[in-house]
């Protein structure tokens, strides 16, 4: 009895802090799956919810598999936002779910589909990466933008302030990264990475880049793969090729031994970063930062 009388007002406050009141916040709470898009969603909300990523930065969305904390989080959140595309691949059921009783904003389902890439006819075959093309990812958010206001009329003018400024940061970024690459392909260089995440970047800046696994990090490269490769780096002279933040390096490691085996000396340069933001406080901790980081590590290893 006495054991009872302890472990029942515990598991009360556990019930009281699971079920959070909505209507006692201060408030909203958006729920967004990734750390990238977690970024974009306050540049657009602002002060005016407070937004919250489901993934901590450096975790592998392909992989990702929701726990019951998460469960629990989506249910009690104003607010779900995510990528869409099989991007969160595990998670798919759980938003089909979500979508009869839970606010729901899936960022790309506005991007044209001509402007999406494919590695088959199957709908999860569709690259999701689409922030690789900053202009790409310009469109997500203002379609989020425009659903968040569907969503709060009242925050109108707020939002749309502030996505038209975040935008025009944007569109320096994708102008920058325009003039960076164009050195790169007078170099004759390529892009060359763990697994294909950036056939989009690739696409939007005309730069011809190689991934060794396929679209998702589930793929595993084979040895035709990795052959093929090697032979492409020597006879192109690339400098570089790149591992990935959130992905083990032991495949891309094996193409760098395999230049070696053939007397083509190779850096392997990064960590690039992917499928995450970097740390909260770390140079690419936001999404311009991630972009910037990337483009500036890219460039340097290849024209070096």
């Amino acid at each position: 009895m006495r054991k009872l009388l302890i472990i029942l007002p515990l598991l009360l406050l556990s019930f009281a802090c699971k079920f959070e009141n909505k209507n006692e916040r201060l408030k909203p709470k958006i729920v967004a799956t990734t750390s990238i898009l977690a970024d974009g969603i306050r540049n657009i909300v602002g002060d005016k919810a407070d937004v919250v990523s489901l993934m901590p930065a450096g975790v592998d969305p392909h992989l990702y598999k929701a726990s019951v904390r998460d469960l629990d989080l989506l249910q009690n959140a104003d607010l779900v936002i995510y990528h869409g595309l099989f991007l969160e691949g595990k998670m798919t059921e759980i938003f089909e779910k979500l979508a009869f009783s839970q606010n729901l904003i899936n960022v790309s389902e506005n991007i044209p589909q001509e402007l999406l890439l494919r590695s088959g006819p199957e709908a999860h075959s569709v690259d999701p990466h689409i922030w690789f093309d900053v202009s790409l990812w310009s469109l997500a958010l203002a379609h989020a933008s425009d659903e968040i206001i569907k969503w709060q009329p009242e925050w109108k003018s707020v939002v749309t302030t502030n996505t038209e400024s975040y935008l025009a940061q944007l569109a320096l970024v994708h102008q920058d990264n325009i003039t960076k690459v164009a050195e790169l392909r007078k170099a004759n260089q390529a892009l060359i990475t763990a697994h294909d995440a950036f056939s989009y970047f690739g696409k939007a800046y005309d730069l011809e880049v190689l991934g060794l696994q396929g679209l998702s990090t589930l793929s595993e490269p084979g040895l035709r793969d990795l052959t093929g490769l090697v032979s492409f780096i020597v006879e192109r002279n690339i400098h570089a090729v790149f591992a990935e933040q959130t992905i083990s390096p032991k495949a891309i490691e094996a193409v760098v031994a395999g230049c070696a085996n053939q007397n083509h000396e190779i850096k392997l340069a990064g960590p690039l970063y992917t499928d995450s933001l970097g740390a909260p406080d770390s140079p690419a901790g936001t999404y311009i930062g991630m972009v910037k980081t990337n483009v500036q590590v890219i460039f340097e290893s290849l024209t070096q």
